[in-house]
């Protein structure tokens, strides 16, 4: 390790803002640092920068992290206090980017090939994504027998990831005086047992391979409303859904279609539109390159509850989990921070995989 230390380097990387679409001058200091290496590979693509090893290994491993952060929320300042670092992005994950960094330059030789991908716009609309430009432009450069996103995880395997679905349930009403309002019908009011019928869910647990997946669903959004004397003739709530990898996104909208059954008619103009959607993925840790992640780690592996690029990398048939130093609780609050113990951890459980 540089005599600059895990901790200082990650201070570094905070100073960089680096908030989604404006990464171009962190991903400046990351591809010259990969240049300096002799031994890799480097490609740019936009904000997205690339080093790949070509020794003839039999494998290839993705080690890969996104380079943008959330807006700040007064922490922009990257704050040195003892063992820790304050900042934002400190945990989610420029953290993991300076773990990426360090053994890009100090491992030469791995045991197997590696490509470093470092990505932009993780943190917006999936979309925007800097690894959908790579996938979509140059496939190549992922192509890998496995792969680790350097997501916050606390130096713990976090296998697969949920996937996601919003939706919007759209109820139709009928205007009235607000004085009389048996004249007409109350969209708002309509949303009340579905409100109901959300809050009583008992949620759904699934366990793959050993990891347990616990769904969660959200009202996120409620809209409604002409005038303060004016029964109301439309309204709509937005739902978030959280489920476990043995779920696609038919399943889901399967589920929750029959969870709202009878709370909507669309006979009347009453519409369930889904307006944002991903897969997730299975643990896929039966890759031996991801079972010696695990096995370095000395502990369990764990389920991601979220959607993590993990799924992108399966989705084009590379298993992969996150792993990554920093607390995933921390990510995008405003005490976001980062221990030295988490990024040595992370950093020796990566060198060993890279050199055993």
């Amino acid at each position: 390790m540089s005599d600059v230390g895990l901790l200082a380097l990650t201070a570094e990387l905070v100073a960089v803002p680096s908030v989604s679409h404006d990464e171009r001058a962190l991903a400046d200091r990351v591809e010259a640092t990969l240049r300096r290496c002799d031994w890799l590979e480097v490609e740019r693509l936009g904000d997205n920068v690339v080093g790949r090893t070509a020794l003839g290994r039999p494998r290839r491993l993705v080690i890969a992290g996104h380079l943008d952060t959330v807006p700040p929320a007064d922490n922009e300042t990257a704050r040195i206090d003892g063992d820790v670092l304050w900042g934002v992005g400190s945990s989610d994950m420029k953290g993991g980017l300076a773990v990426m960094l360090e053994l890009a330059r100090t491992v030469p030789e791995p045991v197997v090939d590696v490509t470093w991908c470092f990505y932009a716009c993780e943190e917006v609309g999936r979309d925007e994504s800097g690894l959908a430009e790579l996938w979509a432009n140059r496939p190549e450069l992922l192509a890998a027998d496995a792969a680790v996103l350097g997501e916050p995880t606390e130096a713990l395997v976090e296998a697969g990831c949920q996937g996601t679905m919003q939706v919007v349930l759209s109820l139709t009403g009928q205007r009235a005086h607000t004085a009389r309002p048996f004249t007409g019908r109350n969209a708002i009011h309509r949303l009340a047992p579905v409100l109901e019928r959300v809050t009583n869910w008992e949620g759904r647990r699934a366990v793959l391979d050993g990891c347990e997946y616990a769904e969660q669903l959200q009202a996120v959004a409620v809209t409604g409303g002409v005038a303060g004397n004016v029964v109301p003739d439309a309204a709509s709530l937005t739902l978030n859904y959280r489920f476990a990898p043995d779920r696609d996104t038919g399943a889901a909208r399967r589920f929750l279609e029959t969870l709202l059954d009878g709370l909507y008619d669309p006979s009347i103009g009453d519409e369930l539109t889904v307006i944002d959607a991903a897969d997730g993925a299975p643990p896929a840790l039966d890759d031996p390159l991801l079972a010696a992640l695990v096995a370095g780690t000395g502990a369990a592996p764990r389920a991601k509850v979220g959607w993590t690029d993990v799924a992108s990398f399966w989705a084009h048939g590379v298993p992969a989990a996150n792993f990554g130093p920093g607390d995933p609780l921390l990510a995008h609050h405003p005490d976001e921070r980062v221990e030295r113990s988490s990024l040595d951890r992370a950093y020796a459980v990566l060198l060993a995989l890279l050199t055993a």
